[in-house]
């Protein structure tokens, strides 16, 4: 899954080079999202909990968007789809980021929060064609 948190120049320099206030930024949203993922099932309703086997979070600074990408791959050994907990990753980083960024800028925008690729479970495998 991944989704986009676009923001101003300032902040995004900030981001970029390590001068927010809070702290690191990507860092801290990195493990909001890998701790989003182990929680999805205590936030969704009739979503279970999950034995996940791998989680990993990553971002990708975006200059001439003036943008921070969350990017979330998540894999189980179980016999369904970890699509819930992947977009859940995603949408909290997206957030923390804005949470230590909002000193500096309150409009952010987060958006296109989406699948892009599945495989296994119930319904098969999926993979976004944009």
């Amino acid at each position: 899954a991944h989704g986009i948190i676009t923001m101003n120049a300032e902040a995004f320099a900030a981001v970029q080079s390590g001068t927010v206030k809070k702290g690191d930024v990507l860092g801290v949203a990195r493990i909001a999202g890998i701790m989003a993922t182990k929680r999805t099932s205590e936030l969704i309703p009739l979503c279970h909990p999950l034995p996940l086997t791998k989680v990993s979070v990553d971002f990708r600074l975006l200059p001439d968007r003036q943008a921070v990408e969350a990017l979330c791959t998540v894999k189980t050994a179980g016999v369904t789809g970890v699509e819930m907990e992947a977009l859940t990753a995603v949408s909290v980083a997206a957030l923390t980021v804005y949470d230590m960024c909002k000193a500096v800028q309150k409009d952010m925008e987060i958006t296109n929060i989406r699948l892009l690729e599945k495989s296994g479970g119930k319904s098969g495998d999926y993979k976004r064609e944009d």
